[in-house]
């Protein structure tokens, strides 16, 4: 017959959530091991003998190259496919582990982290785009947002498996040892996945070269949903990010006066609320679109009102239950982040979903980048204000806010205008009609 042929959905079932898991625990040990540092920096100054400032750059670096990759990332999963990606990255992510457990100096540990955080770009993106070829796309909103919640149980383990085992054993054996899961991953990776169910294969990207790069990237950001994605990551995740990274302990122990294993229970809480609204999240923007610039702009509103009400809070210190309500409500960012990638996969087609989910995925990270050098040399401006220096949160929202507000109209209307489903070029005549779902 002649005509186009529109896809159907991908199936779903239980083969697509076994393949799915396997790209999903690959991710779950990247997050492990970028997050390693995290409960190891007292035991990192010492081993290299450096200071706060220098012990800072370890998270600044990883952070810098996770977010350079991410367009050359989403063009390699539209070129080459998940499967490979995802191999390389956790070839990458594991001998970044390994070589951060053996360094002898700071600048051995900086390639490792380097490498480490290369091979973490390498991961995300490859698992959104392997939700967007294995289930229907109104489980989209769904596998996204489990994926971010399987990433943070795996900031859970580094929190309360890897420190302790850290403790017992010495750095060298912890490390060295976390690496296997690494190598644990790779063997399911290489033997089981596939990139797409049979008979669901997207379009394969035309041309190659630097005539392809550009033009991925161009009619990506053409997009205005891509644009919208990108400004939503930007403004709802860092402020989680920056505080669990880096400036929350610190902020927690130094300005608020908490014992360190209190602040270490509050940014647990953080983790454990972003864990239980990630499931929320996904399950209302599944069921209603609409629902995503409100989930998005409520999560702003409430992180600043709490943000301004600790920081506005008379001297000494603000009481216990305000910065618990704090650590809950900055639980929501990771979600809401996740609502940025819910604009940019339906604006592009399969074959650009890696390029557009790149684009995405770099604003958070630039916004806690940053958020993160801004309140550093805020602190070393003012004598250790940390009220001065976190109220830079509220520039940077207010920048985000002000690129959501203007994009906003210009996205929904495209979607308005798009069709639901998209009809991929004819088929050769000998070729078979794929199969209904």
């Amino acid at each position: 017959m002649t005509g186009p042929v529109v896809f159907k959905d991908p199936p779903g079932g239980r083969k697509a959530v076994a393949v799915w898991s396997i790209g999903v625990a690959v991710y779950f040990v990247a997050v492990i091991f970028r997050t390693s540092l995290g409960v190891a920096g007292l035991e990192a100054a010492d081993r290299f003998h450096v200071g706060a400032s220098a012990l800072s750059t370890f998270s600044l670096l990883q952070l810098l190259v996770y977010a350079g990759m991410q367009i050359p990332v989403g063009l390699l999963v539209d070129r080459l496919g998940t499967k490979k990606v995802l191999t390389l990255g956790a070839v990458l992510f594991t001998a970044g582990q390994i070589g951060f457990a053996l360094s002898p100096s700071y600048g051995m540990a900086l390639a490792a982290r380097a490498l480490l955080g290369c091979g973490d770009a390498m991961t995300f993106i490859s698992v959104l785009r392997l939700g967007t070829r294995w289930f229907p796309a109104r489980r989209g909103p769904l596998t996204a947002q489990l994926a971010g919640l399987v990433g943070m149980a795996g900031n859970l383990v580094s929190t309360l498996v890897l420190a302790p085992v850290l403790h017992e054993v010495g750095w060298v054996p912890a490390f060295a040892g976390s690496a296997v899961a690494g190598v644990a991953v790779l063997i399911p990776l290489t033997l089981f996945l596939r990139d797409h169910p049979e008979g669901h294969e997207p379009p394969a990207p035309s041309g190659a070269g630097g005539g392809f790069v550009r033009r991925q990237i161009r009619d990506s950001w053409k997009e205005p949903g891509t644009r919208l994605g990108l400004w939503v990551h930007f403004t709802t995740q860092f402020p989680a990010m920056v505080f669990l990274l880096l400036w929350g302990m610190p902020f927690l122990v130094e300005d608020q006066g908490l014992a360190r294993t209190t602040a270490a229970g509050l940014l647990t809480l953080v983790v454990a609320s972003n864990m239980c609204f990630g499931l929320v999240y996904g399950q209302l923007i599944g069921r209603r679109q609409s629902a995503r610039i409100p989930l998005a702009l409520g999560t702003v509103a409430l992180t600043a009102v709490l943000w301004a009400s600790v920081l506005a809070y008379p001297a000494p210190h603000a009481p216990m239950w305000l910065l618990a309500t704090l650590c809950a409500v900055l639980g929501t960012c990771g979600p809401a982040s996740m609502i940025g990638f819910d604009f940019a996969r339906p604006a592009n087609p399969a074959e650009r979903q890696g390029t557009a989910s790149g684009i995405t995925n770099m604003g958070g990270f630039l916004a806690s980048m940053t958020t993160l050098l801004v309140i550093g040399l805020l602190l070393d401006a003012t004598g250790d204000d940390y009220r001065i220096a976190f109220s830079s949160v509220f520039a940077v929202q207010a920048l985000g806010l002000a690129h959501i507000l203007r994009l906003r109209p210009q996205a929904l209307r495209a979607e308005r205008t798009r069709p639901p489903l998209a009809a991929p070029p004819h088929p050769a005549p000998d070729s078979p009609r794929p199969t209904p779902a």
